[in-house]
């Protein structure tokens, strides 16, 4: 069944306190376009940079989930993204006026309640999930971390066993069999920590946001009541005391094993961070930050290892392509000795595909060491723009009296050298729909299997009058 990709009605501001920070902060959720994922953006930064959920950015897993990008970093981020793949929302822009997140009332309930109220709509844009395809194993046997992605056609199941050796706690277990359970019976769930813990943050000035609100604390040792009195001192409370269950007094349980639940909300955070929708059952053992961001990246590599083979067709010679090297510069205003492209072999709305036959005579051997003849990666990207061009242009009426004029080269990688007699296959996906003339791309140029260039592509067309050729 085809899912269409789905944003938020209108923005929404949702305000709290940075559980670590203890600073206020204003959270706008605004909707966004199609394919564009999760993103942050410090608006109290010169520039506003943006800082997207992926786990590639993550920076630390010390106290929470803290991604970094463009000089810039946003902490405590699971909360929120737990709360949007519960919601089931793909595309949405957090503008936030400080470094960390809200802790709320230290779940994603509220988070939740905000989306509900503006309201969730459908794009156009088909969801594309990555299904599990295999079972993807991450253990830490040092920590007794077990974690395991098994493949789940149809939904999105977790299932999650904490133990930390306290007589409190004990063995808990928490699990949902969809994630359209997530709401009822997860989101709720509130941060814990145990009372050494909260003591030595405390000491060291960690939690200037807590207010005993927003987390359950686990009693795990004897304590006295000068401790509670001072305990209580601090959150300027009139008392505290342990309550039956051995935890503090301070709040009542939501569910039995509510901490469990919590581990589970905050790896479904934490693995938002992939950056693809999932399809699998997951099930983890004693699931912490650190685990959890391992074990994204893991997934991830695999999806960035299946799609790059899966990336450009196998080329056949004996297949018509789409345009032939004439049909090419009736759209393109390049010319031999620059025109990079020989054939498009495929073309979408959203993708191209073009082949680079890469022979001696080409004539930058002559300079570009021709006792050890390389394609040189300049080149390569400029052969990826220009099968990237012939993308864009297609989407005007007479390309021929168009130019595609690069704004932007980023994240580009050689992996490969390219030689005489390789035949290149570049691909260039569209990453977010063109808009005012400008096109942002995804590129990549294979030989064989092999990954030999990847680069992101910014590029604008203008009109030009009485082309020549």
């Amino acid at each position: 069944m085809n899912v269409k990709q789905r944003t938020i009605k209108s923005e929404i501001t949702v305000s709290g306190t940075g559980l670590h920070t203890g600073q206020p902060v204003n959270m706008t959720f605004k909707p966004a376009p199609e394919n564009h994922g999760y993103k942050f953006k410090r608006v109290d930064i010169q520039g506003q940079p943006v800082i997207e959920a992926d786990v590639d950015n993550v920076t630390d897993t010390s106290r929470g989930t803290t991604i970094s990008q463009n000089g810039a970093s946003v902490s405590t981020v699971e909360h929120v993204l737990a709360a949007l793949v519960g919601a089931q929302i793909d595309n949405v822009l957090i503008e936030l006026d400080g470094p960390e997140t809200a802790i709320m009332d230290g779940s994603s309930i509220e988070f939740i309640e905000a989306f509900e109220r503006t309201g969730i709509i459908e794009q156009e844009a088909e969801r594309e999930y990555y299904h599990i395809p295999y079972n993807i194993h991450y253990t830490e046997p040092d920590r007794r971390v077990e974690m395991v992605a098994m493949p789940l056609e149809e939904d999105y199941r977790f299932t999650c066993m904490i133990d930390y050796n306290s007589p409190v706690l004990g063995s808990q277990h928490a699990a949902i069999t969809s994630i359209s359970e997530f709401k009822k019976e997860i989101s709720s769930s509130r941060t814990f920590c145990f009372l050494h813990e909260l003591e030595m943050l405390l000491e060291h000035n960690l939690i200037k946001g807590g207010d005993l609100n927003n987390a359950i604390v686990v009693v795990d040792k004897e304590v006295s009541k000068d401790e509670l009195k001072h305990l209580a001192t601090l959150f300027n409370r009139e008392d505290i005391d342990v309550a039956r269950e051995g935890i503090l007094n301070n709040i009542e349980l939501r569910h039995q094993n509510e901490p469990a639940r919590h581990k589970l909300l905050d790896m479904i955070g934490d693995l938002a961070l992939v950056g693809v929708p999932l399809k699998g059952h997951i099930m983890a053992a004693r699931p912490g930050h650190a685990a959890n961001v391992a074990f994204a990246k893991k997934i991830k590599a695999q999806i960035k290892k299946e799609r790059s083979k899966k990336t450009v067709k196998v080329y056949d010679p004996n297949t018509p392509p789409v345009y032939d090297t004439v049909q090419i510069m009736n759209i393109l205003p390049h010319r031999q000795p620059f025109l990079m492209i020989d054939k498009i072999i495929e073309l979408t709305k959203n993708h191209v595909v073009g082949v680079k036959n890469v022979t001696m005579n080409e004539e930058f051997f002559k300079g570009h060491f021709p006792g050890s003849p390389i394609f040189p990666g300049v080149l390569q990207i400029e052969a990826m723009a220009q099968t990237g061009g012939i993308l864009v242009l297609n989407t005007v009426p007479d390309p021929e009296n168009w130019l595609t004029l690069f704004l932007k080269i980023e994240n580009a990688r050689f992996k490969a050298q390219v030689t005489p007699g390789d035949t290149v296959i570049f691909r260039c996906d569209l990453i977010t729909p063109i808009r005012r003339g400008i096109a942002q791309m995804k590129g990549i140029g294979m030989v064989g299997e092999k990954v030999v260039v990847e680069a992101e592509l910014m590029a604008q067309i203008v009109k030009v009058k009485n082309t020549e050729e």
